[in-house]
């Protein structure tokens, strides 16, 4: 197998960028990847078998991706105006799993 945290950061970047692309937004780069160092950080943290595990389940990649995504301040780039966009989750172009991120911007 690839090094597991390779492949998390390569998804969680993919990720960030079709989030940012479906909203419109340009990305806060410097941000992002800031997300993506701190993604690596929780990672790294972790025994292998549980690296492993994240890997293979996508529940628990996007648990590690939002806990980045929140960790890193990345949530609060573009803060208004996404929280703004999610107001109606039926007007945004984003699949449900989405739904980690966009759910930090509602309420």
């Amino acid at each position: 197998m690839s090094d597991p945290t390779q492949v998390l950061k390569e998804e969680f970047r993919r990720h960030l960028e079709t989030f940012y692309a479906r909203l419109n937004l340009a990305p806060p780069y410097e941000s992002v990847e800031k997300a993506v160092r701190t993604l690596t950080t929780i990672v790294h943290a972790l025994p292998q078998d549980e690296q492993v595990k994240i890997v293979a389940d996508p529940a628990l990649q996007w648990q590690r991706f939002r806990e980045a995504f929140e960790t890193s301040g990345l949530v609060k780039k573009h803060r208004g105006i996404i929280a703004g966009l999610v107001r109606h989750r039926t007007a945004v172009n984003l699949p449900v799993e989405y739904d980690h991120l966009l759910d930090l911007f509602r309420g």
